[in-house]
């Protein structure tokens, strides 16, 4: 049974830190991408980073850039997502999803090309 899960969210006030985390099994890891998305209430889904579990290369989204920093553990098939510089603006459910690395367009968050999506972790940022 494929499985992610996440953890690591919460309440934090602007400028702070958290640390996302997405543990997987179920699943070759090293084919796999593990990308993070978000959505706010009101808002479309939006394509926060991803990394290449086999060649450790990283994408991220304009508006996290500089601020987050995605990374693998692939010898414990987990994904994590160090959140700095929070803004209130970064306030959304967090989604970790996984997609077969030749099957994903490089460089875009396509949400329909990850076959595997975890329950997803609130993320609050206060002013």
């Amino acid at each position: 049974e494929v499985q992610l899960v996440e953890s690591g969210g919460g309440l934090v006030q602007a400028g702070g830190s958290l640390r996302l985390s997405c543990a997987a099994s179920g699943f070759t890891f090293d084919d796999y991408a593990i990308g993070w998305f978000r959505q706010a209430p009101g808002k479309e889904r939006e394509g926060v980073s991803c990394i290449s579990s086999g060649d450790g290369s990283t994408v991220y989204g304009d508006s996290v850039k500089g601020r987050f920093t995605i990374s693998s553990d692939n010898a414990k098939n987990t994904v994590s997502l160090q959140m700095n510089s929070l803004k209130p603006g970064d306030t959304a459910v967090y989604y970790c999803a996984a997609g077969i690395q030749k099957d994903l367009t490089y460089g875009r968050f396509n949400w329909w090309e990850y076959d595997y999506w975890g329950q997803g972790t609130q993320v609050t940022v206060s002013s």
